[in-house]
């Protein structure tokens, strides 16, 4: 009998050890809860009383969330220090986080497909911040029609930024409705789209605060073999840049170019029609504080460029595939535009602008930081003036040249002292134009060797080796041999990027917008050289920024 009583005294001790553990084991997992969530104390923490001012345990200790007590301008200002993805994550959390994030949202994303338009009054109940907004629907969708932007107009009153891209079911009445309710706008970006001249004209008559215009594959306006002219409006007194790409009667925006008196970038590619007439037109009515000019095949002549010189303060000028312009128009911008600091110039192997112009600029241009030359054959003379009178150069590129070989590297490597970054392509360079820079260009901090046929693996090894500090990047024509002969998906070396995936509401940086179509250019047939240099120049102080 005694034993039996021994057996239960043991049984029950064992109940009462388990029940103490569990009870353990909860206590663990509440405050392992509470500290998960931002919202919620775990029921052993100690909360202040508000009528005893302390405690349960009367200590006054504290030990609730932090960020609970956060103020929610300040949780808004940390979350827009995160990436997109980070703040997408971090709206779930809570219905405040949920409501803070979309109340602080500023930059948003959508995919303007036509079934847009039942969602976006509850878009723009939970998003009603937002002052940059872009709207891209893909080729083989409907967009969305003026309704849908009328709607949008009417939420985002504050929009500032508004980009389109193939809002082909767009009109101009719509865009007329648009421009009248976003009167704060300060930059509009178009492409593909089907709205014509009344449309950017309700545009550029209704936003007085308009600083930058890009227009690109604009339809309605290649309707008529005459199109309507645009502008200026009262926007023209705003305007700071204008880009123009791909337009059948660009020459219809003459009247807002010439009426914009504070224009500071002037870009046009590709754009049909002779634009002599204009620039001339341009130097004889108006004082010009252009500083950037962009040329991509475009009809423009030393008549045209002679007009430009007259822009005093031009700093930067590309001239990309623009066959009439020789080296007499090139005299014209060195002698009058002496602030130029960056130079590009395809020659597309026309032979038309060479030492003669190269000269003037080593003459005139004494800040000139950046000079690219592509189809250009610059020889010795040149070269050597430029890296005289030009004491501040510091990145050259130098492409599809005959007349740049091993004596020429030679001279740039003695003279050009302050040169940091140089990129060398198609040209008749062999091992001994690297051992020369392996000797000179104290500054140098890159080296981009490709496709230059004279110069091996060993040459590039023997750079790396005699100037530890720079950083060569060299593509042989062996080395594509291998590659094309491995089987490899490369173009020049050069890896596709992923193709980004679309989603409904996406807030995208710009940074990282750009730095993706700067890759993408690269893969695209553009030069590799212009990509080049302008992911150097954005490193710098001196970059300009593109809108």
């Amino acid at each position: 009998m005694g034993q039996a009583a021994s057996t239960a005294t043991v049984a029950a001790n064992r109940r009462e050890s388990l029940q103490v553990n569990r009870s353990i084991n909860s206590t663990k997992t509440n405050r392992s809860t509470a500290l998960v969530s931002p919202m919620v104390a775990g029921e052993d923490d100690d909360v202040l009383d508000p009528v005893n001012g302390d405690g349960g345990g009367g200590s006054g200790v504290v030990n609730s969330d932090y960020i609970s007590d956060l103020p929610d301008e300040c949780l808004a200002i940390v979350f827009q220090s995160l990436c997109p993805a980070d703040r997408n994550q971090c709206s779930l959390v809570c219905r405040r986080w949920f409501y803070v994030e979309g109340q602080s949202r500023q930059r948003l994303s959508l995919n303007a497909k036509l079934d847009l338009l039942p969602v976006i009054p509850s878009l723009f109940d939970r998003f009603d911040s937002v002052t940059k907004l872009a709207l891209k629907c893909d080729r083989r969708s409907v967009s969305i029609r003026d309704e849908a932007l009328v709607i949008i107009s009417e939420r985002c009153p504050n929009l500032t930024r508004l980009k389109l891209r193939a809002c082909r079911e767009l009109t101009d009445a719509g865009m007329e409705a648009f421009a009248k309710n976003c009167k704060g706008l300060k930059k509009l970006s178009c492409g593909s789209c089907t709205f014509g001249s009344k449309g950017m004209n309700a545009v550029l008559d209704n936003c007085a605060a308009l600083e930058e215009l890009s227009v690109k594959r604009l339809r309605g306006i290649a309707e008529t073999a005459v199109a309507d002219p645009i502008g200026p409006g009262v926007a023209a007194a705003s305007l700071k840049t204008i880009c123009l790409k791909e337009l059948y009667n660009g020459q219809c925006f003459g009247s807002l170019i010439l009426g914009a008196k504070n224009l500071k970038t002037l870009k046009l590619f590709r754009c049909s029609g002779d634009w002599d007439t204009l620039f001339t037109l341009m130097a004889e009515r108006v004082r010009s504080m252009i500083v950037e000019v962009h040329f991509e095949r475009l009809q423009i002549s030393d008549i045209g460029l002679q007009a430009i010189s007259n822009c005093s303060n031009l700093e930067i000028l590309h001239l990309v595939k623009t066959p009439e312009c020789t080296d007499m128009g090139l005299v014209a911008i060195a002698e009058r535009c002496k602030l130029l600091r960056k130079l590009h110039i395809d020659g597309w192997k026309a032979n038309r602008i060479g030492d003669v112009g190269l000269i003037a600029v080593a003459k005139f241009c004494p800040n000139l930081q950046e000079l690219v030359l592509i189809g250009v054959n610059p020889t010795k003379a040149s070269l050597e003036m430029l890296a005289a009178n030009c004491p501040n150069l510091e990145r050259l590129a130098l492409c599809a040249s005959d007349t740049v070989g091993d004596p020429e590297i030679s001279c740039i490597a003695a003279k050009c002292l302050a040169l940091k970054k140089l990129c060398i392509k198609s040209c008749p360079v062999t091992d001994q134009g690297m051992e020369a820079l392996a000797n000179g260009c104290p500054n140098l901090v890159k080296v981009k060797v490709k496709k230059c046929k004279g110069v091996t693996v060993e040459g590039g090894d023997w750079l790396r080796r005699s100037r530890g500090s720079v950083a060569v990047n060299l593509d042989t024509v062996e080395a594509e041999l291998q590659d094309a002969s491995d089987g490899g998906a490369q173009d020049n070396g050069i890896e596709f990027p992923p193709m980004p995936t679309t989603a409904n509401i996406a807030s995208r940086s710009t940074v990282r917008s750009s730095s993706f179509k700067q890759r993408l250019g690269l893969l695209s047939g553009r030069n590799i050289v212009a990509s080049t240099l302008r992911r150097w120049s954005s490193g710098g102080s001196t970059s300009a920024r593109h809108g």
